[in-house]
């Protein structure tokens, strides 16, 4: 590790939700310094980002990966910016489930390299027959909390996304809020009068909005219309130009300003090339940026979360916000304080960004890892 003072080479960062103009320097892994005199050029330095839904990367399923294979899909994240992630799993057979499970608590104890796995996001099995996607029919079921319980033995699970209208789905939220577990709403049927019982038992998001969940209209605003006049709710978007139409996204963000967290729903088809894949041993296509299992639904998504940075101050939105949206926030949501942050004495998790917002450097405790 090199102690020796050194600079960025930026001409501002992202401190405390706002671009300062100024270099950054680092000390060891410690962030040292910020708003020294700036290096010429229009590079930004950012926290680095966390994505909290990755389903596979860089050819590799979540649901089916060893240790060795969360540590590509660590190493392949920090190419795009990204220094923390909940490695997420959709609904699969127990017995998948469990031993994906444990392959994820091995890898969140010991470390693997590249981008720190924070633990998993069990995005499933409890979800609306009607809103399942791509998620397999026969392996939904209600709300169980045994088995969530037994599942939580085996592994680090810090965030969960089901349905609040199912049976016993309100105990469960309120339960799992209590024990400090991310309780997000999504896969889901429900009336906007279940989504807020949901968000008053605990849950504090909502998964993917307006994707595979009741929509909103005038007089039935259901879950987004809901998670959205909430003040206590974040809400999670994937900005691909697929899941969402620009304006919704230009909506949501007026609406939802300072609680808005991108996702990227990330596949193993992510980074890679047009073609066939497969996400908890669901065959799926990649066909024009879109991921699509046999029937046309999407299912994930092909996105980076730097390309979401880009596609969303493409859109107008502005760019302090939209890296806040991938710092700050999903870094506050999940409990993690000491990480999003860019201050004198925060570890140095970094992403230097070009002036067109591709990644030009990642750094993990002070060191570059491209």
């Amino acid at each position: 590790m090199n102690d020796q003072p050194r600079r960025l080479g930026v001409a501002a960062a992202l401190v405390d939700g706002a671009l300062l103009p100024g270099d950054v320097e680092v000390t060891g892994d410690t962030v040292t310094a910020v708003g020294l005199p700036p290096a010429t050029g229009g590079r930004i330095a950012a926290p680095g980002f966390l994505d909290l839904q990755v389903n596979g990367f860089a050819e590799v399923d979540v649901m089916s990966a060893d240790l060795e294979g969360i540590g590509r899909i660590g190493t392949a994240l920090t190419d795009h910016g990204v220094t923390a992630w909940l490695p997420t799993l959709i609904t699969a057979p127990a017995a998948r489930t469990r031993r994906a499970l444990g392959v994820l608590a091995e890898a969140v104890a010991a470390g693997t390299p590249g981008a720190q796995a924070l633990g998993v996001h069990l995005e499933g099995p409890f979800l609306s027959p009607q809103r399942l996607g791509t998620h397999p029919a026969d392996h939904r079921r209600d709300p169980d909390p045994a088995e969530l319980d037994a599942w939580r033995g085996l592994g680090p699970v810090v965030a969960v996304t089901l349905a609040p209208e199912l049976p016993g789905a309100l105990e469960l939220v309120a339960k799992l809020s209590a024990d400090g577990v991310l309780v997000s709403l999504g896969h889901s049927d429900a009336t906007a009068e279940e989504a807020h019982a949901g968000f008053d038992a605990g849950a504090r998001t909502a998964t993917h909005l307006f994707n595979a969940m009741s929509p909103l209209r005038h007089r039935r605003p259901g879950l987004p219309g809901a998670a959205l006049a909430r003040p206590d709710v974040t809400v999670q978007l994937v900005v691909d130009g697929h899941h969402l139409a620009d304006d919704v996204v230009r909506v949501v963000w007026a609406a939802a300003r300072g609680r808005v967290v991108l996702v990227t729903d990330a596949t193993e088809a992510a980074a890679r090339e047009e073609g066939e894949y497969e996400i908890a041993g669901v065959p799926v296509e990649v066909r024009a940026g879109a991921v699509r299992n046999t029937a046309g639904v999407l299912a994930g998504s092909a996105l980076t979360l730097d390309a979401a940075v880009r596609n969303a101050a493409a859109l107008g939105l502005d760019l302090a916000e939209v890296l806040t949206a991938v710092t700050a926030t999903p870094a506050r949501l999940v409990g993690r304080p000491d990480l999003g942050v860019l201050t004198p004495g925060s570890r140095a998790d970094l992403v230097v960004l070009e002036d067109d917002l591709t990644v030009a450097a990642t750094y993990l405790a002070g060191r570059a890892t491209r």
